[in-house]
């Protein structure tokens, strides 16, 4: 028996994509059918993201996949953490969804932390200290007439599914990412809620990946062209989520990398570690697919070269990224490394000047040209990726023997070589579209087409997807500047 085909809704920070796939025993195949760019919106009232327009592109891409078959089973969404949308009693928006880059956060963190210690904040919902969790969004909008008004928060894709079906719903994976969500027994954490001073009635129901939403409104069937039928599926809708359900990992000897504008790197865990020592060495514990958690850590990721690439276009000369990529290559190992995860690096702008002044306050040589930088950047990532996994079997006592990267980054070939040096550990890339498999694999076993457990569901992957081993150059002089 064959699941599907199924729709994977994927929405990233730069793009979003809709995609088909269908998945059974020794079969896993996923195919574009609409990509569409997510551009955010500078207003007077600080940066946010056109969730209408948004919204606008899912359909179009529904009804392209509608157009191509007429045997979709269910539709799946994922998308970046954090952010949300607020509904009134009837279901109407209040406002667009504010951007997690918008600068409003810095006054909800002040506001949180003086009536909750970072220390017990952390022992509860063990996330990683990050300005933008929901947490600190939702305390710098007490006050607002918008949250004032407010019944319900959904999510980014809660948000988008219940558009499609009419049902409110926090699905558990997105939910762990606002800091809102008891780390230990995956429940919203409501005298958390009443400290901080928000309304309780603002949290939906929680469900888990696999569940079974509903079908879609008749409108929206009728709109897309769609087959009746079509149900929405929970699935791991923080995209990191459904990426690591598509690592094809064997055994539990490995840590991840979800490679793209933000780099996600840990290990898979099935309790939550909580120690001061994690919240200090900046830790967080997200929920993932099947139980499992999430230990990892954000690190800034391609966001430093995507934001290098727009200035120089910005400035009239723009660079092929295959190029520099070669010319990064070609440069010898031993230059500049920075911390990614400055705050300087979190606004979009000019990020070489401010690589460039990084390199200048550490005393380090600034990159002279382009590729220089592009190296800068690659190299400062592979020790960021290091030391965080060098971190998380240190602190949760995972053993690791093999670095997995998904996701974009994995297509950088540079960027995993490197990887593998500093770590002194052999790296396999791929899939590129780990997140899309992750979603529709979920779907598939809902609905009947595979079972069985997540390590099943990642040999299916092992055995289908294209893959790429770099091995460990000894003695890399990039990795003796971890310390």
């Amino acid at each position: 028996m064959t699941g599907g085909p199924h729709v994977a809704v994927d929405l990233g920070a730069a793009s979003g994509r809709v995609m088909v796939g269908v998945a059974g025993p020794g079969l896993l195949e996923l195919h574009e059918v609409h990509r569409f760019p997510n551009d955010p919106v500078n207003l007077p009232d600080g940066l946010h993201w056109d969730a209408l327009r948004l919204y606008h592109e899912i359909l179009e891409g529904l009804r392209r996949a509608g157009r191509n078959d007429r045997e979709l089973r269910s539709i799946g969404i994922d998308s970046w953490g954090v952010d949300y949308g607020l509904i009134d009693e009837g279901g109407r928006l209040l406002g667009n969804p504010h951007h997690y880059r918008d600068p409003r956060t810095a006054a909800g963190v002040e506001a949180v932390h003086a009536r909750v210690p970072r220390e017990r904040l952390y022992a509860r919902n063990g996330l990683q200290f990050m300005p933008f969790n929901s947490i600190y969004q939702l305390a710098a909008s007490l006050g607002t007439p918008e949250l004032e008004s407010a019944a319900t928060m959904l999510l980014t894709p809660d948000l988008i599914g219940y558009w499609l079906t009419g049902t409110r719903g926090a699905e558990e994976t997105m939910a762990s990412t606002t800091g809102l969500l008891d780390a230990r027994d995956r429940t919203w954490a409501l005298d958390l809620l009443d400290e901080v001073g928000l309304p309780r009635r603002i949290l939906p129901p929680l469900g888990r990946p696999g569940d079974i939403v509903g079908p879609l409104r008749d409108a929206i069937v009728e709109e897309a062209g769609l087959p009746a039928g079509v149900h929405l599926t929970m699935v791991g809708s923080h995209d990191t989520a459904s990426a690591v359900v598509a690592v094809p990992a064997e055994g539990s000897d490995f840590a991840y990398i979800s490679s793209g504008t933000w780099s996600l790197v840990g290990v898979e865990l099935d309790t939550p570690v909580l120690t001061e020592e994690s919240r200090l060495a900046e830790f967080t514990n997200e929920r993932g697919v099947d139980g499992r958690v999430r230990y990892l850590r954000n690190v800034m990721g391609l966001w430093l070269l995507q934001e290098s690439m727009r200035a120089w276009e910005r400035a009239g000369t723009p660079e092929d990224l295959g190029a520099l990529l070669d010319a990064a290559g070609e440069l010898p190992p031993g230059g500049p490394v920075i911390e990614p995860n400055e705050p300087a690096f979190m606004p979009p702008g000019d990020m070489p000047a401010r690589i460039a002044d990084a390199c200048r306050r550490a005393d380090r040589p600034v990159p002279a040209t382009r590729p220089a930088m592009v190296r800068c950047i690659l190299d400062s990532l592979a020790v960021a990726y290091a030391r965080a996994i060098d971190d998380a079997q240190r602190l949760s006592g995972q053993v690791i023997g093999v670095v997995h990267v998904v996701g974009g980054g994995s297509r950088n070939a540079l960027l995993c070589q490197l990887t593998a040096d500093v770590c002194g550990l052999p790296v396999v890339a791929g899939p590129v579209e780990a997140t899309a498999l992750g979603n529709v694999l979920v779907q598939a076993r809902s609905h009947g087409g595979l079972a069985g457990d997540l390590e099943t569901l990642r040999a299916l992957v092992r055995a289908t997807q294209p893959l790429r081993r770099f091995e460990p150059t000894p003695a890399s002089p990039t990795a003796s500047r971890m310390a």
